[in-house]
This record gives structure tokens, C-alpha cells and sequence, in this order.
């Protein structure tokens, strides 16, 4: 069950466009002085060396991270998250990856919170050393996330996002995303939730997408990166990427400037290719996450 450890892959192209997602939903939330609840529903260690050979043996990194870093004349909209990964690295050297986690919590503002959870146990604990803030306003738990976001929502202050990104490691992980989902749809219809998935085992993965495009929603984003083409034994990671549900005002055009650029720099060959669609119908909705062709103008 806990073979899979997110330092695997800490900084790759499905890093890229998730944090970047991230980072750039939570910034528009912010542009309200309303505070926002953020949930981590699997958090990871927090931090990652790339030194480290958990890290370096797959070495995944410099064809993610790594091409950004040294990047120039990138769109602004790259900026705040290249510089919450250049805090971490105050020598000017790409020696530290943060998790979502942590740039979660460079960006809380006093009246913002955040509930981590994390269930592998190699994890938690450098997890909850990352997460030092204040106990009320930041706590990390060993606890299932999907199950503990019953006991969270709605927030206090109604606003909320949740990040939802399972390793998918076990099967079952897609049915425990849907059952999630609905369920925090129930309690809470008007957060944003951010749903990564993988380009990866095709049959899952179009399952996944006809049963958000069934959930009771109004508005979807649906962002998708791919790098590569398939694998001769169609194995391998190709791609990713991001639904978000809710999105806020401005995430579709931030991210649709970004998109271009994300292609350019991560494609690792023609096949390589990236799309942001937003719905506000539940045809739209079918049509952007690519369970029908679009209609002939």
C-alpha cells in the first residue's frame, strides 16, 4: 500500500502544472479579504532534496522543474510560483522542491488555515516538521484525507479550496476520489476543488472524467499537459492534468497564457501538447474533459 512516495517524482512536468494551478487558484481566492480554507487531502513529505536518492535515482526533476528554473522571457504569470520554489533555494542552486504544502503556506495570509493529511508513515513526520505555523491556523495530520474532509466542510468563513491529489497507485483511488467528491459537493457546492489525475492507464482514467462530468456542478476547468507520446509497451506517464471545479475568476486565462510555454519547455517530443477549456454547461462540461467532440461551428 505505501510503496509509492511522492519524492519519486518531486518536481516533474505533473508538479509543474499542478503547483502551478495551485498557486495561481489560491492568489485570485486571496484577492478577497474573506479568509479561505485550504485542504491538502495527501500532502506528501512537504519538502524534497533533489539530492536526495529517493529523489535522485528517478531523477525526474530537470525534465519539470528544472527546465523553468533557468527559463527566460516567461509569461509573468509564471512569477509567484517560481519564486516561492527560488525562496527555497536562497543559493541561487535548484537544490529543494517544495510540495504543495508548504506553498500553501507561504502564501496564508493571519486570517487564512490549513489541514494537511498524509497516511505513509516516512512522510508525516518531515510533513509536520515543514508545517511549522501557528496550531490554529496550520495542522498536519495522519489521517486520511478523503474521509476527513466530511468533518471540515463547509468552512467557518464559506470559502474553501481543496486539493485532491492521490498517487493512484491503487485502483480503488479513483473510486475513493468520486466518493469524495460527492460527498464534499454535498456539504459544500460552492468550494474550488482542484482534482489532479494522471495520463496514465487509459480505461481509468476516461472513467474518472465521464463520472466528474456526471457530478452536479455549474462551472469546470479543465487544463491538460501532455509531454510525450506512449511507450512501445504504453506504459509511462505521458501527461496530466488539472479539473478544477469552482474555478476562480481569471484562473482559465492565467492558465491558457501559461499553457504555450509549459508545451514548449516540457514537451519531450511532437507529441507534445496542452489545452485549457472552460464549461459552465454540462455539455461544455463533456466536451472539455474530451468524452465528446466538439460541435462544428
Amino acid at each position: 500500500m505505501f510503496a509509492y512516495r511522492h519524492a519519486f517524482h518531486a518536481g516533474n512536468h505533473a508538479d509543474v502544472l499542478k503547483h502551478l494551478t495551485l498557486v495561481t487558484a489560491l492568489s485570485l481566492l486571496q484577492k478577497k479579504e474573506t479568509p479561505v480554507w485550504v485542504v491538502d487531502t495527501h500532502a506528501g513529505a512537504g519538502m524534497y532534496s533533489l539530492k536526495s536518492p529517493l529523489v535522485r535515482d528517478k531523477a525526474e526533476w530537470p525534465t519539470g522543474i528544472g527546465r523553468l528554473w533557468q527559463a527566460e522571457g516567461l509569461p509573468e504569470e509564471f512569477q509567484p510560483y517560481l519564486d516561492l520554489v527560488k525562496a527555497v533555494n536562497r543559493s541561487g542552486k535548484l537544490t529543494q522542491y517544495p510540495g504543495s504544502p508548504v506553498l500553501i503556506q507561504a502564501m496564508l495570509r493571519p486570517e487564512d488555515r490549513l489541514r494537511a493529511f498524509e497516511l505513509h508513515p516516512s512522510d508525516i513526520g518531515p510533513l509536520q516538521r515543514c508545517l511549522g505555523g501557528a496550531p490554529r491556523q496550520i495542522k498536519a495530520e495522519k489521517k486520511d484525507g478523503f474521509s476527513q474532509l466530511k468533518a471540515l466542510l463547509p468552512p467557518p468563513s464559506r470559502r474553501g479550496l481543496i486539493l485532491m491529489d492521490p498517487s493512484y497507485e491503487m485502483r480503488n483511488d479513483y473510486q475513493h476520489v468520486m466518493v469524495s467528491l460527492r460527498d464534499a459537493l454535498a456539504r459544500f457546492a460552492t468550494g474550488v476543488y482542484l482534482l489532479w489525475y494522471p495520463k496514465i492507464g487509459r480505461y481509468h482514467v476516461e472513467r474518472l472524467l465521464r463520472q466528474v462530468a456526471g457530478l452536479p456542478i455549474q462551472q469546470l476547468l479543465h487544463a491538460s499537459l501532455t509531454v510525450r507520446g506512449p511507450l512501445k509497451d504504453g506504459l509511462g506517464l505521458t501527461g496530466s492534468g488539472m479539473i478544477v471545479i469552482n474555478p476562480p475568476y481569471g484562473l482559465d486565462n492565467a492558465l491558457a497564457t501559461l499553457m504555450p510555454s509549459l508545451v514548449r519547455l516540457l514537451g519531450q517530443d511532437t507529441r507534445a501538447r496542452g489545452s485549457v477549456q472552460l464549461a459552465q454547461s454540462p455539455e461544455e462540461i463533456k466536451t472539455a474533459l474530451g468524452l465528446v467532440r466538439p460541435s462544428a461551428a
